[in-house]
């Protein structure tokens, strides 16, 4: 392969990373922003879905429920979520490097997958301590799975995207 198709083909490989590290900055900033209204977010989830007495309408009940009865009694409970927020976009802020430079911060892909991993025994274990119904648990779980797409995806790429830069560094 000579160096203008080395250069191609590591300026897609670019493109795709890149893709990927939007994919992951634009989802953990949404669900950080998406702790903070919760009210809103399960009055009109209510609204949506209805209180047909079925599983679905009945946790949401439960949790606007919940919701109405801590923002009353100890709304300093919401604090809590303000840094949960807080905490998914400062996380989403990281990935600029891997944006900027990917093979240089290879390891906040591995550090992604990690953390994608770890969501599974976080919600099966804390979900049932918790009483989190195990369908709700297992959509938390979801989250670990499909997110770890776009950090192999972006680890599988970045690696190719080495090999191409170490070998036009050879030559």
């Amino acid at each position: 392969m000579n160096k203008l198709n080395n250069y191609g083909e590591a300026e897609r490989l670019l493109y795709r990373i890149r893709a990927m590290a939007v994919i992951v900055m634009a989802g953990l900033f949404l669900s950080g922003l998406s702790a903070i209204p919760l009210q809103w977010q399960l009055e009109l989830a209510q609204r949506v879905i209805g209180s047909n007495g079925n599983v679905v309408a009945d946790w949401v009940a439960t949790l606007l429920k919940g919701v109405q009865t801590t923002r009353a009694s100890a709304p300093f409970m919401f604090y809590g979520t303000d840094w949960l927020a807080f905490g998914h976009i400062v996380i989403a802020i990281t990935f600029i490097g891997a944006f900027r430079d990917p093979v240089r911060n290879v390891w906040l892909f591995h550090f992604g997958l990690i953390a994608c991993a770890l969501v599974i025994p976080w919600a099966l274990v804390f979900g049932a301590i918790r009483g989190i119904p195990f369908w709700h648990r297992a959509i938390d779980c979801s989250f670990g799975v499909f997110g770890a797409v776009p950090f192999w995806l972006a680890l599988f790429w970045t690696r190719k995207l080495a090999d191409i830069e170490s070998l036009t560094l050879l030559r």
